[in-house]
């Protein structure tokens, strides 16, 4: 009897990791890498137990498949994420914004007296021009650690 075909989607074999550089009260701000190479900072909801919606997602290994969100278009969701789904790159400034996904942007500044990213259209379209004809990659969350 011959085995069945393998219709799994060619996964990319490129790599980005979103490095977590500060957990605060509200938010959670990192930088995204493309092959090692840092393009865009990110915006995240706070750590609080991966709770849906309101948490950022644990750290670990991850699969970004691209998606087309009747909210966003066009993008990736993160897959496999422990009792969690919808977890999507998108547009956004605030970590209200985030609704436990990822936003994308170009700085991180003050915005109506919160914590912010800014030119999120920006950064995210330089994240679609990475990942223009890729349908996944993998994706490792990390926090920084410091030298020493």
């Amino acid at each position: 009897m011959a085995s069945k075909p393998d219709v799994t989607p060619a996964i990319s074999r490129r790599n980005f990791r979103l490095i977590r550089i500060a957990y605060l009260e509200k938010a959670t701000f990192g930088v995204l890498l493309d092959e090692g190479v840092p393009f865009c900072v990110t915006l995240e909801r706070p750590w609080l137990e991966n709770k849906r919606n309101v948490s950022c997602i644990p750290e670990g290994y991850y699969l970004g498949r691209r998606i087309q969100s009747p909210r966003f278009g066009d993008t990736f969701e993160i897959v496999e994420v422990p009792n969690r789904s919808h977890i999507l790159f998108h547009k956004g400034n605030l970590a209200d914004d985030t609704h436990g996904c990822v936003l994308v942007g170009e700085q991180y500044e003050p915005l109506g007296g919160e914590n912010a990213v800014l030119a999120s259209g920006k950064a995210f379209a330089e994240f679609k021009r990475r990942t223009d004809g890729i349908d996944n990659f993998f994706l490792r969350i990390e926090s920084h650690k410091q030298g020493g």
